[in-house]
């Protein structure tokens, strides 16, 4: 699934939840990015056994989705195509990572 498609499908629920502003959004968004963490948490502790890892996982990435989703629905409240904001910032990191790695000193 692409950005973009995402995107589409944010374009396509969002109607149904009854919180329309940026502000109700940023506060779902605040609240997925906690149960990503408590997800990564939880992986973490996978290592001392007991819930199965491959859980664990489908979990982090179905919250890791939340997040997505809900930064989609922002960034369509303001008519923003994540898409080519994304590219833009590729090529804008690119530039800025190439010129610090020749500043960089050799050692």
């Amino acid at each position: 699934m692409t950005i973009t498609e995402i995107q589409e499908n944010a374009r396509i629920f969002a109607p149904i939840f009854k919180d329309k502003t940026p502000e109700q959004r940023m506060l779902y968004l605040t609240s997925e990015v906690g149960e990503v963490s408590l997800e990564v948490l939880k992986l973490e502790g996978f290592r001392q056994g007991g819930e199965d890892q491959d859980q664990l996982k489908e979990n982090l990435g179905m919250e890791i989705y939340d997040v997505v989703w809900n930064l989609c629905d922002l960034a369509n409240m303001f008519d923003i195509d994540l898409a080519d904001a994304f590219q833009k910032k590729v090529a804008f990191n690119n530039q800025r990572w190439e010129k610090r790695k020749t500043e960089a000193p050799n050692k």
